[in-house]
Formats: C-alpha cells, structure tokens, sequence
C-alpha cells in the first residue's frame, strides 16, 4: 500500500487570482505531487488548497506554500470574514493510506521546525501534534487573530510559538497540525441579519454545549445581502453532515428564518456523502460497495 498523506493549507487571499496560482504553482512544482482542488472564496479572502502524495514530497510542497504565500501575502492589508493568523494560516496533515496519524506527528514537526528556522514565521502545533492541551484546538490558537498575535506574541508566554520567532511579519504566523480528515460546511440563511446566525453558531457548536465535533461562527455576506453559519466538521463518523444541517434548520425556525443552500468548501470524503443520502433517502442495507467508483477502485486497485 502506498504510503499518502493529503495537505489542505488554507491561505488568506480568495480575491487575487494570480496571488493563489503563483502559490499553487510552487506546489505543482514539486515533483510527486497530485494537485486535487483549489478552492477560493471572495468574502472569507481565503483559498483552500489540497493535494496529497508521499510523505517526503507533501512536506516539501508544504513549505514551499508557507514560502510563497509568506512573499505574496501581507496581512496589514488583508481583511476578510474568516480568522486568521498568518499568510499561510493553517497547514494541516491528513493520513490517507500506509500512514498512521501517530507517523504524522514527527512529520508535521519536522515542517514546523523548517518553516520556524528557514522563513523565520513562528509556527503554532496544533491537534494531533501540539505540543500542549490547550493548543489542540485551533480556534484558541487563533482567538484575537493577527492582530492580537502581533500585540502579544513577544511579551505573553501564552503566545510563545513552538517553533521560530516571538515576533511576526506581514507574514503572520502558521499552525501546522495532524487531523482527521476535515469538512468544511457553510450554510446560508435567507436573513441579513449576522446577530442570528451568530446565535445558531452558538446553539450547534461543542464549545457552547451543542454538538461533538462541530465548530461554527456566523458571518456576514455583504455581497448577497445574507448571512452565513461556517461549519468545521471535525469528525464526520460521530457528527454527520446531515446532523448539522437538521440543526440548524430547527434553531433558524425558531428565528423564522430558512436555509437557501449549503456548500462544502474543498474536498469531502464519499462516505460523509453516504451518510446523507441513507439519512434523507431511508436507504436500507445500503452498502457503500454499491457506489459505482468505490467497487470501481476496489477492482483496479493502485492503478
């Protein structure tokens, strides 16, 4: 079985073309690695990207995103609706096959001690691979933003990084972690009104007492006059997508609000998909071998 690990770093720009390709050029550039999706989104300014490939190439391609995003991004100019810390924000590493979550962790600190003494960017461990409880969690690494981190870094032990500088550039800082595959899921609400989808934010995610494995924030779209609910999935098997969704549908009744659509940014794995379709369609005995590309890569294998 060969050995692959998927990266999905988010940078802070969805509004320059040409600032995401030149990033996903250097990325293309390593050889050994499978470029899967580039996905960019204007109110965020944000771009996920995803590739995978072996584990020497992945951590190459990584660095290199860090570098030129690093040259590309200042974050004394960026505004957009989705927390940040850094020009490349987050950097995290996913096993997919031949590689276990515990083999990730060196490896992920191997990329944050390069990115820490090679780019002079303080790097941040974060789940499978902090180095301290209260770092699992990338949302209180992030609390604040760039501006806070920029304030605090060089005098707040709390902020000290694990590995570069207590001092940040226009760069930012980067968190480089090891995770379960992740969703990202934003439902839209046929209201303008943030204040509610800040408070179904609050209802459905586990750090207010709702749902395991779900992080959420409301924000604004101005462009469409609507409001949006940002989901991280973080474990599809206990918490499905379908789950979420029905969530909120029943808080934002309560407001009188409906949802006009939902999205997933980036990638999903088929079986998330699964889930839904037995939820919603009452499928019985269905089995995920009955999915025409699953029994089709059960039968060609490697090829």
């Amino acid at each position: 079985m060969r050995r692959l690990i998927e990266c999905v770093p988010n940078i802070s720009e969805g509004r320059r073309p040409e600032v995401v390709e030149q990033v996903v050029s250097a990325i293309r550039d390593v050889p050994g690695i499978y470029m899967l999706d580039v996905e960019t989104d204007a109110d965020h300014n944000r771009a996920v990207l995803t590739f995978c490939g072996e584990p020497e190439p992945v951590l190459e391609a990584a660095f290199q995103t860090v570098k030129m995003a690093a040259q590309l991004i200042d974050l004394h100019q960026h505004r957009g609706q989705h927390p940040r810390i850094g020009a490349a924000d987050v950097v995290p590493l996913v096993p997919l096959s031949g590689v276990t979550m515990e083999e990730c962790v060196p490896l992920a600190r191997q990329l944050g001690r390069r990115i820490g003494a090679e780019l002079q960017i303080p790097v941040y461990l974060y789940s499978e691979a902090a180095t301290r409880p209260e770092r699992r969690n990338l949302a209180d690494i992030r609390r604040g933003e760039f501006e806070s981190l920029e304030a605090e870094i060089a005098t707040n032990p709390a902020r000290q990084p694990d590995f570069g500088p207590s001092r940040v550039t226009g760069a930012g800082a980067t968190a480089v972690g090891v995770r379960l595959p992740l969703i990202a899921f934003n439902v839209n609400l046929a209201t303008d009104d943030v204040s509610i989808a800040k408070a179904i934010a609050r209802t459905v995610r586990e750090s207010s007492g709702g749902l395991p494995y779900v992080k959420a924030i409301g924000l604004p779209i101005a462009d469409r006059n609507i409001v949006q609910v940002s989901l991280n999935m973080t474990n599809y098997r206990e918490t499905p997508l379908f789950q979420a969704f029905e969530a909120i549908k029943v808080a934002a009744a309560k407001y009188g609000v409906t949802i006009l659509e939902s999205e997933i940014v980036g990638l999903v794995p088929g079986e998330a998909l699964v889930q839904v379709a037995k939820h919603y369609l009452q499928l019985e005995r269905f089995d995920p071998r009955q999915v025409l590309e699953n029994r089709l890569q059960e039968a060609l294998g490697d090829n």
